[in-house]
């Protein structure tokens, strides 16, 4: 008999919110991501010095699954096969520019190490990792939009392969201040909300 999977938690992070399972968790109206994102930091508790080292892409990854994640209540002494399958539209388009601009001129030719390490949008999916001790299979992908068919096979394909316990999904863009949003989701065999494409979107647009 095919075990039936389940979403059993859910983040939101946009316009300025931040909502774990639909319940507003953190609001400001601060229209710098900066300031909004180190705001939410502080508010939902999070603990990893290292976040302030990041792109602002990994921050709202990692942001997003801390939230997800610690409210697993996970040992942190033990390993977790967790997967994480994320995806965006913009990659790490980002960080990419500022690469770019620090390396486009020779009269002041300074790459950054410290950009340079956040030009592969995969990146944040290590820092998650990290924290929380994850050490399952882990994907990126890029897509023109939200696609929540791919993600529900993949991570379908993931637990019915065994190669993961549980699976965090989603989709994590960031393209400027004006332009990002973090949907992730924890599919499990346990919850109450069916893991199919329906409910994914459904989640989604909310």
């Amino acid at each position: 008999m095919t075990q039936k999977n389940h979403i059993k938690s859910y983040v939101h992070i946009k316009n300025n919110t931040v909502s774990l399972n639909g319940t507003v968790v953190y609001n400001d109206n601060e229209p710098d991501f900066k300031s909004f994102i180190k705001g939410a930091y502080k508010a939902v508790d999070t603990k990893y010095p290292k976040f302030f080292k990041m792109d602002s892409l990994s921050k709202l990854a990692f942001l997003a699954g801390d939230i997800v994640l610690n409210s697993e209540q996970l040992s942190t002494e033990e390993e977790h096969n967790i997967a994480l399958v994320f995806s965006n539209k913009a990659s790490s388009l980002d960080t990419d520019r500022k690469h770019q601009k620090s390396i486009q001129h020779k009269e002041n030719y300074y790459p950054s190490p410290a950009v340079f390490v956040y030009t592969l949008p995969n990146i944040c999916i290590g820092e998650i990792s990290i924290k929380h001790k994850l050490y399952s299979e882990n994907s990126f992908f890029i897509f023109d939009g939200f696609n929540a068919a791919h993600l529900e096979v993949y991570a379908t394909s993931l637990l019915a392969d065994e190669k993961a316990d549980k699976v965090l999904c989603g989709w994590v863009e960031y393209d400027g201040d004006d332009n990002y949003e973090a949907f992730l989701y924890l599919v499990s065999p346990e919850g109450k909300i069916a893991h199919n494409t329906e409910e994914i979107i459904k989640l989604y647009t909310n």
